[in-house]
């Protein structure tokens, strides 16, 4: 019982906290994806005609949805949780008694209510775009959710090892942005040369993308159940090490 209420006292609070500052963690992501959309859908889309059998835009729009999902997930929980600990808040948690797993559990649940909510908006606003169709909803939905979830918890672990503010936004910067560009958001992975495919089968990210077009589209760069088992595999070590560093006290106690 006294889990299940930390748990949903922590949920609850990470949900209001991005909830009470929407103009600062929904409405941003919206307007740059408005902006995408406009650019390489409408603008750029117009002279490249179709991709994978399907108009330009209705291409990249699965892949722009898990973008966002993705930026959000992680940014949400690696700033939340960093603010917890300059706050030294976290330590008032890591004393009581409430397990390591409720924590982290409850952490992630922000992370992924946040990618969710923008995700669905971003999905909204495609429709103004194109029209959208939708081939298999379970994939649809357990992509999309165990991405969040993936990425919920890289963001816990980078808030784990942060030491300033700037360390939060390394991560995103120099690792997460080129990944997500170069994980077939824009583009099929078959229109590179063998080499480049080879490469850019190293990129986790381009089975999330993959696996989600599918599911809107019907059509996918990669198996889709090598994708789901990439996103399992993800989940668990992910989630195995957060646990640990949390048991550990490792980047919280002095």
């Amino acid at each position: 019982m006294i889990n299940y209420i930390a748990l949903k006292t922590i949920a609850h609070k990470e949900i209001r906290r991005f909830m009470r500052i929407w103009q600062q963690t929904l409405l941003p992501p919206a307007i740059t994806m408005v902006l995408y959309f406009i650019i390489f859908g409408n603008l750029i889309g117009a002279r490249i005609g179709t991709m994978g059998g399907f108009d330009y835009m209705q291409f990249i729009v699965p892949g722009l949805i898990m973008m966002s999902v993705i930026t959000n997930a992680y940014g949400n929980v690696s700033s939340s949780f960093f603010s917890n600990k300059f706050q030294r808040s976290v330590e008032e948690m890591m004393v009581a008694p409430v397990s390591n797993f409720t924590i982290l559990l409850g952490f992630v649940l922000g992370g992924v209510a946040r990618g969710l909510i923008v995700g669905a908006i971003v999905t909204l606003l495609s429709l103004y775009f194109t029209s959208m169709q939708v081939h298999n909803i379970f994939v649809v939905v357990s992509v999309i959710t165990l991405t969040a979830v993936v990425f919920s918890i890289g963001g816990l672990i980078n808030g784990i090892f942060a030491n300033k503010f700037d360390d939060v936004t390394i991560v995103p910067t120099f690792i997460l942005t080129p990944l997500t560009y170069l994980g077939g958001v824009f583009y099929s992975v078959k229109m590179l040369p063998e080499f480049w495919q080879t490469v850019s089968h190293l990129n986790p990210i381009l089975y999330m993308v993959n696996a989600f077009r599918f599911g809107i589209l019907g059509v996918s760069d990669i198996n889709i159940w090598v994708a789901f088992g990439m996103l399992l595999v993800f989940t668990i070590a992910l989630f195995s090490w957060a646990l640990y560093l949390l048991n550990r006290g490792i980047g919280l106690r002095a």
